[in-house]
């Protein structure tokens, strides 16, 4: 990337707002929380250490969590160490919730039938795959949104925005040993 002509150089990781403990969906236990990173230590075999990153016990939902929370830290240890030299762009995304797609095959089926309304009639979150694609192609090519380090969401108007990220997802030693 660093080679290359082409002038938007960006890699784009995608976040979370379930992984981001300051917002209502990221405090819905369970809390991801990668710990002192002992599992990711052990080789996540569950031999030598554990399936999970924090070293506990494996936990679907928790699992996803944690795994956005490591997107996010990636990206901000990407801009920390390359983005000055290179000029390359690195920023995550939170491009909404996408409720319909297979990630709640192995919730309940009462779950299943009834988050997508939740989320398309309450809450406002719900995005379509499509509507998701859009907003991780605006962030890949859009000229206002070249900031470095950043993660993007959306507001109910579909107007981005520069979040925040939780103490936990933007930790810089959790982020330098990941």
């Amino acid at each position: 990337m660093k080679k290359s002509d082409y002038p938007l150089k960006r890699l784009i990781i995608v976040g979370s707002i379930t992984g981001n403990t300051n917002t209502l969906a990221g405090n819905v236990p369970p809390k991801a929380n990668l710990g002192d990173l002992r599992g990711l230590a052990g080789g996540l075999n569950g031999i030598n250490g554990s399936p999970m990153i924090d070293g506990d016990d494996f936990d679907g939902a928790k699992a996803y969590k944690d795994s956005k929370v490591c997107n996010m830290l990636t990206m901000q240890e990407f801009h920390i160490r390359y983005h000055e030299e290179t000029g390359i762009t690195f920023a995550s995304l939170y491009p909404g919730c996408i409720a319909t797609t297979g990630l709640f095959r192995e919730h309940i089926p009462l779950f299943r039938l009834l988050f997508p309304p939740f989320q398309k009639y309450i809450t406002k979150g719900y995005v379509s795959e499509d509507e998701a694609g859009k907003r991780l192609a605006q962030v890949v090519s859009d000229l206002s949104l070249t900031k470095s380090g950043e993660y993007w969401s959306w507001n109910k108007s579909s107007a981005s925005f520069e979040n925040q990220l939780s103490e936990e997802a933007s930790n810089p030693e959790k982020a330098r040993r990941l």
